[in-house]
């Protein structure tokens, strides 16, 4: 017995190509035409191949010896269009698109002509597509090439993707393809460094956090522009990676040219968790909120690079304590914003003894400052 539901699953996979009408019509035609030795799911079968429909298969089936293949998949992340030389002296292009379905993910290569539809933005994140290429072993596992004999279709319909987002405190050191959505805490600034090759390049640390915690991420390059997101902002970071920061020993999130960052509907929470100032200890990071019982001047200075520098010293006190905070760099000049009486709130400061023993807070350049009352 053929349901209704395998004979519609046929028509969806000629997107267009041919009315239901008309299809039901070819249909009767057909088991006509065939004397009745076929029933309407074969008759469906034979009308998809004569319009040059072939059978989907889902990414969990593709394998290496699966040749041509074509498969509908959601696009979790587009890399940059890399150029290279052949040994024909010929300029070549390649993009890799990371695809999704309910049953898996894997890579897909557009080559040369088709890197196009990336250079026009005509494949974003999120969008879903039938993809047609040939399978092949590439250097992280199976790859989809997409060239001359392959292609691109846009599907008008969702995919569900079987892709668990991981929480923050779930995130450990070396892991890959990592799915997080979360809350823009802070945006951070660009910075622009030198390359060992000489190229120039582009990186922006923010922060994010989830009722679980919060962590930096680190855009690279094009990534770091982001001009679309702001704090507060529910962001999905797609097929990123976990690395520790040799300087910090704190793990963080990369997000690199085959990653990306989607705004997401979801609803997450994050309140930033703020110590007594009685409870801070040496060695480690706080925030702490409070009111300023104490300010002194700006003090600029050379550093040993010959550079300059400067920096100013608060206090701030709440209902169990009193502490000393240098605020150092851009931070020191807030000083020319407060009185005595201002409510402050510091956020990722470091902890470390102080003159007397006594412990004092650094604000440098992983510390937000928020004046709530001046």
């Amino acid at each position: 017995m053929v349901s209704s539901d395998d004979i519609e699953e046929f028509y969806k996979k000629l997107e267009g190509k041919i009315t239901r009408e008309e299809f039901k019509s070819r249909m009767e035609e057909k088991i006509t035409s065939m004397n009745g030795l076929c029933d309407h799911k074969t008759a469906a079968m034979l009308i998809s191949s004569e319009l040059g429909v072939n059978e989907n298969v889902k990414i969990k089936d593709i394998t290496e010896g699966k040749g041509n293949v074509t498969f509908i998949a959601k696009v979790l992340s587009v890399s940059d269009v890399r150029e290279f030389s052949r040994d024909n002296d010929t300029i070549g292009r390649v993009v890799n698109l990371n695809l999704a379905d309910d049953t898996g993910s894997i890579k897909a290569a557009l080559w040369d002509e088709a890197c196009d539809l990336v250079k026009i933005g005509d494949i974003k994140p999120g969008q879903s597509l039938k993809v047609k290429g040939y399978v092949k072993q590439g250097k992280t596992g199976l790859e989809v090439n997409v060239g001359r004999g392959g292609g691109i279709e846009h599907i008008d319909r969702e995919v569900p993707v079987n892709m668990k987002p991981l929480k923050i405190s779930e995130v450990k050191n070396g892991m890959n393809a990592l799915n997080i959505i979360s809350k823009i805490i802070d945006m951070g600034t660009i910075r622009t460094f030198q390359r060992k090759d000489g190229i120039p390049g582009k990186v922006r640390n923010i922060t994010i956090g989830d009722p679980t915690g919060k962590i930096r991420v680190t855009l690279w390059d094009a990534k770091a522009d982001a001009t679309d997101f702001k704090a507060g902002e529910i962001v999905e970071f797609i097929n990123a990676y976990a690395r520790e920061n040799s300087f910090s020993n704190q793990v963080e999130i990369q997000l690199g040219s085959g990653g990306s960052m989607v705004k997401s509907s979801a609803v997450v929470d994050y309140s930033e968790p703020l110590t007594p100032i009685a409870d801070i200890g040496i060695n480690s990071s706080y925030s702490v909120s409070g009111h300023v019982s104490g300010l002194d001047e700006i003090r600029e200075f050379d550093r040993a690079d010959g550079t300059k520098n400067k920096v100013s010293n608060i206090y701030i006190s709440d209902d169990t304590g009193r502490i000393k905070v240098a605020l150092w760099g851009e931070h020191a000049d807030i000083v020319n914003e407060l009185d005595i009486g201002s409510e402050i709130r510091i956020i990722d400061a470091y902890a470390k003894p102080g003159r007397n023993e006594e412990i004092e807070l650094s604000a440098g350049a992983r510390t937000r400052i928020e004046v709530l009352r001046k």
